[in-house]
């Protein structure tokens, strides 16, 4: 039984990478303000903060470059119970998809794994305290991941909607 969601989830995750890289009518839009904006192309981004700030907003750029964090309850995803999957805002890399998205009651967006191993690294901050989610393709600050999160892993990644760009599903 254990196998069999596992492998719906994969089909699910696959399923909607696969047709919604291509179908988000905003994705041509997207590509041609970022370069760099891709659902399908893998390759690290390594560009300046300086060449970052043309392609996001300044909130976006606050979070995605700066670390900074958006306040509890105000993000766009914090409470968005629709299917679907989320991209990085800045490169376009699958992070989470809705199906491991969960209410942690603390007013971010949170999820209880990656999309995949593709999706994100893990940091102790400088503060030793915390461990720092990025972007695993372009290196772009997402949140904070902790151990207080629902089974199956245990973790809550707590991410800032700032950097997150979400594409529903049917």
């Amino acid at each position: 039984m254990k196998l069999v969601k596992i492998l719906l989830a994969l089909v699910t995750v696959l399923t909607a990478y696969a047709g919604y890289a291509q179908a988000d009518p905003d994705l041509k839009e997207k590509q041609k303000k970022n370069p760099y904006y891709s659902h399908t192309n893998h390759s690290s981004v390594n560009i300046s903060n300086a060449e970052w700030r043309k392609y996001l907003s300044a909130g976006e750029y606050q979070v995605a470059r700066e670390a900074a964090t958006e306040r509890a309850y105000t993000g766009e995803y914090w409470d968005n119970h629709k299917n679907g999957v989320y991209y990085c805002v800045a490169c376009g890399n699958l992070l989470f998809t809705s199906a491991t998205k969960f209410d942690s009651q603390t007013g971010w967006p949170s999820f209880y794994k990656p999309a995949s191993s593709n999706s994100v690294k893990e940091k102790t901050d400088p503060d030793g305290q915390r461990t720092e989610v990025e972007c695993k393709r372009c290196g772009a600050h997402l949140g904070h991941v902790f151990t207080d999160g629902p089974k199956p892993t245990g973790l809550r990644y707590c991410m800032n909607s700032a950097v997150l760009d979400f594409v529903k599903t049917k």
